[in-house]
């Protein structure tokens, strides 16, 4: 049975209910639906429940260089999944356009006239190259995954997250990815330290391997479950990424641990968990460039125009879910640009679906800093009872 995120009147999250449920309520005049930044349906009490009381609730977070999944999971229902699409590649591009650009606005200042040690070269002042921080693309990967985790703890009383590690352990002698004899290098293995200690901002974190062999690794979970990954790590379903973020969440409620009978011992699997539809979403951030000091390259007379920035003529910003009409047919995208008299409406993937007037844009969600997908109900139906 699917279920969606209930809230108490003052917004914190309550236990999900289900969507017929919901739906009475909401004709009952007992509560009402409220917009949430990652599009999916979350029905509000009116008045205060006759308990808060909650079950537990995990996410399960699988970190990549492209590519992360996240869901979310109670013992009795799979309750939300989604695939980020991460800025890494983007940002790696503008930090080197940044520095391009850096450079030459210094070397435009400097008078080349004047004998070397006279020119105006800027000198450091003060020795702070320890290089300790998290390169800007990476952070920018586990940032994005935190704001997810944010907003979802808004809409479920989470419990506790389970966080997929890795280490990318290599032999020295023949390359072979998975032995300990040699130490190896992943960009996923950057900035974990970092994630994790974001994420226990919002709940406390519990971590997994994806190689443990005990048992209790995300592969061995996911085959315990009879989730089933695709191999084509781009395609947006949820067997890419989101059934990890599955099997990392109900690693809280089944576990591989020893037994000892009287006559035999080994292991076996504890607990039970129910895996059901739910909410399917792909996240991203909108590729809108930062506002520049100017252009690279100048127009005549040397001036540079402004580029870059959120900001429209129109009242609407970069990133604004709309609703245009033009010659009675009804688009609904994301503002990308505008023009003296127009907007420019796109879709999720950003390409453009036309110019329109400015009078006939309505907006629907004010920009959040993240685009998601339309919901889909995608289905890993289960259930797992080892007692079965």
């Amino acid at each position: 049975m699917q279920r969606i995120p209930a809230q108490n009147p003052d917004g914190t999250p309550a236990m999900p209910t289900k969507s017929s449920r919901a739906q009475r309520w909401v004709a009952q005049g007992k509560a009402q639906w409220v917009k949430t930044n990652l599009r999916i349906k979350v029905v509000r009490l009116k008045a205060e429940p006759s308990g808060r009381n909650t079950q537990p609730i995990v996410v399960g977070v699988d970190p990549g260089k492209l590519y992360s999944g996240i869901a979310v999971q109670s013992a009795q229902a799979t309750l939300f999944q989604s695939h980020l699409e991460l800025p890494y590649p983007r940002v790696r591009e503008r930090m080197d356009h940044r520095r391009m650009l850096r450079r030459s606005r210094r070397s435009r200042r400097i008078n080349r006239e004047l004998p070397f040690q006279l020119r105006n070269h800027r000198q450091k002042r003060f020795n702070n190259r320890k290089q300790q921080k998290v390169p800007p693309s990476i952070r920018a990967n586990r940032d994005l995954e935190f704001r997810v985790v944010q907003e979802l703890s808004q809409l479920f009383p989470i419990a506790t997250i389970g966080y997929e590690k890795v280490r990318a352990d290599v032999d020295l002698t023949s390359g072979r990815k998975g032995a300990k004899s040699g130490q190896g290098f992943s960009p996923v293995m950057v900035g974990q330290a970092y994630a994790i200690e974001k994420m226990e901002q919002i709940a406390p974190v519990y971590t997994r391997y994806g190689w443990q062999q005990d048992g209790n690794g995300t592969a061995q979970l996911r085959s315990a479950l009879g989730l089933k990954k695709s191999q084509d790590k781009a395609e947006q379903i949820p067997q890419t990424h989101a059934v990890d973020g599955i099997a990392l969440a109900c690693g809280y409620f089944i576990e591989y641990r020893p037994f000892h009978r009287k006559r035999s011992h080994g292991y076996l699997w504890f607990g039970e968990v129910k895996l059901t539809s739910a909410p399917f979403v792909v996240i991203k951030r909108p590729p809108i460039s930062r506002r520049q000091l100017h252009l690279m390259v100048p127009r005549k007379k040397g001036l540079r125009r402004k580029y870059g920035g959120t900001v429209t003529r129109h009242g609407f910003r970069k990133g604004d879910l709309v609703r245009a009409e033009m010659a009675g047919r009804v688009s609904v995208g994301y503002v990308s640009g505008d023009t003296t008299r127009q907007v420019s409406v796109s879709e999720f993937t950003w390409k453009r679906i036309g110019q329109f007037s400015a009078a006939k844009v309505e907006l629907l969600y004010r920009a959040t800093g993240i685009l998601v997908s339309c919901p889909q109900r995608l289905s890993v139906s289960g259930a797992f009872n080892p007692a079965a």
